[in-house]
């Protein structure tokens, strides 16, 4: 029994437990801090990925558009519904009534 005391109220260990207790739950930079930081930061890091590969498409997509007559013309008549002399364009929206409650 006394052995088991004298551990428990060693002074290197109470500040040892006081350091751990302190950094876990009071400290600016506590542990629970850090894991939503973390968490954010793999959020932003997918998000940065997605946009770069968005970007890599455009850019294919310019090029294409740029050397290629054919995928400039499909472009012109999907975006911005451009025809050809004599041609008639029919426009099919998809429309959903929003529900009311």
């Amino acid at each position: 029994m006394k052995k088991i005391t004298s551990i428990i109220t060693n002074k290197y260990l109470l500040a040892g437990g006081f350091f751990v207790v302190w950094m876990l739950f009071f400290d600016q930079r506590d542990f629970f801090q850090q894991r939503e930081r973390n968490a954010e930061l793999k959020k932003l890091e997918a998000k940065k990925k997605y946009y770069l590969d968005e970007i890599e498409k455009t850019k294919q997509e310019l090029q294409d558009i740029q050397s290629n007559p054919a995928a400039l013309e499909k472009f012109a008549r999907e975006r911005y519904l451009m025809k050809k002399e004599g041609e008639d364009i029919f426009i099919i929206e998809d429309s959903v009534a929003p529900k009311n409650q």
